[in-house]
C-alpha cells in the first residue's frame, strides 16, 4: 500500500455502530480497515461495470459495421447481456 492520506467522512450512527461492533469483535483491527475493504469492493464492482458497458459498445460496434446483421436476432442477444448483468448484480 501506498502513502496513507486522511479524510473525514459523516457517517449515520447506525453505520459507525457497525464498525466499531466489527473491530470490537475482532473481524477488523480498525474501523479504517473495514472502510478500505469497502472501497475495494467498490472498485472491482466500477471495473467490472466499464467491462460490461465495453463489451455492449462493442456488440454495438460490430452490429454497425455489418451489413447482414438481424436487428431481431442483435435485440434478442443485448437483452440477454442486460438480464445476465441484472443477475450478477442481484436485480433480478
Amino acid at each position: 500500500m501506498g502513502k496513507l492520506e486522511r479524510i473525514t467522512v459523516a457517517l449515520p450512527e447506525e453505520m459507525v455502530a457497525s464498525l466499531r461492533a466489527a473491530v470490537d469483535a475482532g473481524e477488523y483491527a480498525t474501523t479504517s480497515e473495514i472502510v478500505r475493504e469497502a472501497l475495494r469492493g467498490w472498485s472491482a464492482e466500477q471495473l467490472r461495470n466499464l467491462s460490461s458497458i465495453e463489451g455492449v459498445r462493442k456488440m454495438i460496434a460490430a452490429a454497425d459495421a455489418s451489413p447482414t446483421v438481424d436487428g431481431e436476432e442483435f435485440m434478442a442477444g443485448l437483452r440477454e447481456r442486460v438480464r445476465a448483468e441484472a443477475e450478477r448484480r442481484g436485480a433480478l
